[in-house]
């Protein structure tokens, strides 16, 4: 997904206990707008790499090469300050748990979604990752005990129609690659989702630095791997294009914006951050229009707009963008 890209459900757990309300403008609304712009980026710049002939095993395995060494450093300062807190180092279980936690979410869920975006345009995969955090609370609600009420359905299914429209005119236009494209978008939005729930617990053990440095690492092996498979190691050395949006994708839309985020979500709340998120398939929209020449049609604009709605709703109403968390 984008790894969506996102940062991680570490330093969001992190955040809706940590971070308070604050009536005065500051700079956190800032970096949150900066964050998600440059989140919105990813799939434009995946469609731009498949123009010069990078498939989605090598660019996957060179966002995670190239983005890699930055979580490490996180990872290394994390275990430096438990160190001199006199915290315990965890456990060789804690990190399995972890690792196959970030397989999920950094590598599954990135490789359904790079993969989508081979069938359908950057602007529909956006708007079905936008949805994931209402599959955070259904899946909770079906598997983890957590609460869901009438406002979160009834923004699925305003979100979801919204989606219906857009996949009903691609698909005409289209026909059957847009089912596969759309059905790898949302395997990665819910594998996204799943991820965030398995995640709370080894993130409450281990810290949400140090949980994201083991996550990323084991994703890392996951792409490497299935990138062996079938690749010879020579074709990791890219240049010109290719590397110039490899290096995009990993340090652009992946490891900056996380920064950004992560600054964000200890200045203002995670409701408040998830709002001005809902900015980020409107840029995409615009981009991949003026960039990859994608068509935008009355149809598929009040599609988006029905996607966003749902969304808006969801966040702001009560409690709904904390209750993703509650156990």
């Amino acid at each position: 997904m984008n790894v969506r890209a996102t940062e991680s459900a570490a330093t969001l757990q992190s955040a809706v206990t940590e971070a308070p309300e604050r009536a005065k403008f500051e700079p956190g609304y800032v970096f949150a707008a900066i964050g998600a712009a440059l989140f919105s980026t990813k799939a434009v710049i995946v469609k731009l790499a498949y123009g010069v002939q990078l498939d989605p095993e090598t660019l996957l395995a060179l966002r995670m090469g190239l983005s890699l060494p930055f979580y490490i450093g996180i990872g290394a300062l994390a275990l430096r300050d438990r160190h001199r807190r006199n915290l315990p180092i965890p456990g060789i279980r804690l990190w399995i748990h972890a690792g196959l936690v970030g397989l999920l979410g950094y590598w599954f869920s990135s490789y359904a979604d790079f993969l989508g975006l081979k069938y359908i345009s950057a602007q529909f995969e956006r708007l079905i990752l936008f949805t994931y955090p209402l599959f955070v609370v259904l899946l909770g609600a079906a598997f983890f005990g957590q609460r869901v009420n009438r406002r979160i359905l009834a923004a699925f299914a305003i979100s979801y129609f919204g989606l219906a429209i857009i996949f009903s005119e691609n698909f005409s236009l289209q026909g059957s690659n847009v089912a596969i494209g759309a059905a790898l978008v949302s395997a990665s939005s819910v594998a996204f989702a799943l991820y965030q729930l398995f995640a709370k617990n080894p993130i409450s053990r281990m810290g949400p630095q140090l949980f994201t440095c083991v996550a990323m690492g084991a994703a890392a092996i996951g792409a490497f791997a299935q990138f062996f498979v079938g690749h010879p190691a020579s074709a990791l050395f890219v240049t010109g294009q290719p590397l110039a949006y490899a290096v995009l994708i990993a340090i652009g839309a992946t490891v900056i914006p996380s920064f950004f985020l992560n600054a964000a979500l200890h200045r203002i709340s995670a409701q408040a951050n998830s709002a001005i998120g809902t900015i980020s398939p409107i840029i995409t929209i615009i981009l991949s229009a003026i960039i990859l020449h994608e068509p935008l049609t009355v149809l598929g604009m009040c599609g988006a707009l029905l996607v966003m709605a749902g969304i808006g709703w969801f966040t702001l109403a009560g409690r709904a963008a904390n209750e993703q968390f509650e156990s």
